[in-house]
Order: structure tokens, then C-alpha cells, then sequence
């Protein structure tokens, strides 16, 4: 278990690569854990699902708009069935403002198809100060790889 003792050799290959493809254990732990070995290394955190992203560069580094959910019978008169757009702040602007990297821990990433994917590892490569973390799903142990490699498979 020398990874969950120091995450240095995550941490190396999360700079290197940009963005990974990481399998945890189902029981929990190992996510908060490397977090919270990141954290200590210099690095701003963000954990969050990609259930509800649609365009994941849109929908992280811009402003844009969502329409709430239809609540069955509205007035067709005004918006029609759609409803009003609302304008949504993007959800790393603030933190990719200060000086210190950036680790985006995404949950459920296997509901997202290869392009969001490849959009995402586009982005770390981008922005030097973004690395992302995309779940994958379970295993026994806890395993990672360049996303890039992943999605060759």
C-alpha cells in the first residue's frame, strides 16, 4: 500500500499525462485519499460527477445557458413548453484564476462517450494548470492509466 502512504507515483503521472482514466476500489476511500495527498502538494481540488455535462469544455471553462426542467402544464403564451433560458457561471473559472494547479476529480465517467473523453484530455493538455481525474468505474484494487491509453483500447 505504499500509494495511499505518499501518492507521489499517482501525483507523477497525473503531471505527466494530464488526464487519467482511474478505477477504484467499490468500498470508497481511495478518491478522498489521493485528493487529499494532492491538496498537500500544491494543488486546488474540485470532485464532481459528469452526469448533466453535455459539452464538458462549454460546460467547465464558459459562460452558458441550461433550461430548467419542464414541470408538465405552463402557460404556452410566454416561453412556450421550453422555459427561460438562465445564464450559468462555468464551473472552474474561479479556481483556474489563482496560481496553483488545478485537480478535477470526475465521478461516473463511464457514461461519457469517447469524444467527451477526448475533449477532456484536450483540455488538460491546454491549460497546464488543469489535470483531470475521470472515474471509470470499480475494480478490486485501485488502478490508473493515461486516458489516452484507455480509449485505445
Amino acid at each position: 500500500m505504499p500509494l495511499l502512504l505518499s501518492g507521489k507515483e499517482f501525483r507523477k503521472d497525473l503531471e505527466s499525462f494530464g488526464c487519467l482514466a482511474i478505477n477504484t476500489p467499490l468500498e470508497g476511500g481511495a478518491e478522498t485519499r489521493l485528493l487529499r495527498r494532492l491538496r498537500a502538494a500544491g494543488y486546488r481540488t474540485q470532485i464532481t460527477s459528469v452526469r448533466g455535462f453535455g459539452d464538458p469544455e462549454v460546460f467547465l471553462l464558459q459562460l452558458h445557458g441550461i433550461r430548467p426542467p419542464h414541470l408538465g402544464h405552463q402557460n404556452v403564451g410566454r416561453n412556450g413548453a421550453l422555459g427561460e433560458v438562465q445564464e450559468v457561471m462555468p464551473q472552474l473559472h474561479e479556481l483556474l484564476a489563482g496560481g496553483q494547479p488545478l485537480a478535477l476529480w470526475l465521478l461516473e465517467g463511464q457514461v461519457l462517450s469517447r469524444s467527451e473523453l477526448l475533449a477532456l484530455c484536450d483540455l488538460s493538455e491546454r491549460d497546464e494548470k488543469l489535470k483531470i481525474v475521470v472515474e471509470m468505474g470499480g475494480d478490486r484494487k485501485l488502478t490508473w492509466q493515461s486516458m489516452r491509453q484507455f480509449l485505445e483500447k
